[in-house]
């Protein structure tokens, strides 16, 4: 038996097509499983199936705003009425930089709808055709659900809540066969980080890279590869005694900072 297989299991990966959740989408398409990549614009997704399929894998993309939960129970009816789903990465999110004082109302209604709200949507349609059957659930924290970081207010309550959400459904559903975890990630190399840098740091590129990267205590940034092997394992049978738990990927940020 080949180690952390998905062979013949079918993942819902939701912003799957762009940044950690292309890393997510297409390892686990090299292990076997069937990937069905959720966005709310489909020209990631489009072009990261291509590439799953290039290479041998199978993967579909649906477009689909998590924040709308009709359309997130239809995309997820189509896609379980053909196959059965036994896995779903929460990853879709957004971010946000202010103190309490610069947040504003509508600065924090939106972060928690992408970022609570689209969670909850996912895991409110799926669990009832997954419980019994058995599954595994993902959803994206952060370093930020545990410790204090400057000017994340919004973006820390959002994570927050996916911490406490994992804990609840692990609590709530483990006679009923779904494991349920999180991953929290410090600062990870992705295109994001880089349009932010060269958006508010013009022609400081290099240095704010590195001054960012030297936060985690190991000297650098994650990779979005590193995070979808934290997630292939928890979502393999050789994680199947593990749930509700979180699990930090932040080159010694949390334990070893300060």
């Amino acid at each position: 038996m080949i180690k952390f297989s998905l062979e013949g299991k079918h993942a819902i990966i939701t912003g799957g097509g762009s940044g950690i959740g292309k890393a997510i989408s297409t390892t686990f398409a090299k292990q076997g499983a069937t990937v069905h990549i959720l966005e709310l614009s489909t020209e990631n997704a489009d072009v990261t199936v291509a590439a799953i399929k290039e290479n041998g894998g199978t993967a579909f993309a649906y477009q689909c705003n998590v924040v709308d939960q009709a359309q997130v129970i239809e995309v997820i009816d189509r896609i379980t009425a053909k196959n059965k789903i036994s896995i779903l990465i929460n990853n879709a999110g957004i971010a946000h930089i202010g103190n309490i004082e610069n947040t504003s109302t509508e600065d924090l209604d939106k972060i928690y709808n992408v970022n609570v709200k689209g969670p909850y949507n996912c895991m409110h349609a799926l669990i009832p055709k997954i419980k019994d059957k058995g599954g595994v659930i993902i959803n994206m924290a952060s370093i930020a659900s545990t410790v204090g970081i400057q000017d994340r207010f919004a973006y820390s309550m959002s994570k927050g809540a996916i911490l406490t959400m994992t804990y609840s459904v692990a609590k709530d559903y483990i006679g009923q066969g779904i494991r349920c975890n999180s991953i929290s990630p410090a600062r990870i190399h992705t295109p994001f980080v880089d349009g932010f840098i060269q958006k508010n740091y013009p022609g400081k590129e290099k240095e704010m890279f590195d001054k960012l990267s030297k936060t985690q205590p190991i000297g650098r940034m994650g990779k979005p590869e590193e995070v979808a092997d934290l997630a292939l394992y928890l979502c393999s049978d050789e994680a199947s005694f593990i749930t509700g738990t979180d699990f930090p990927i932040d080159g010694g940020f949390i334990k070893l900072n300060g």
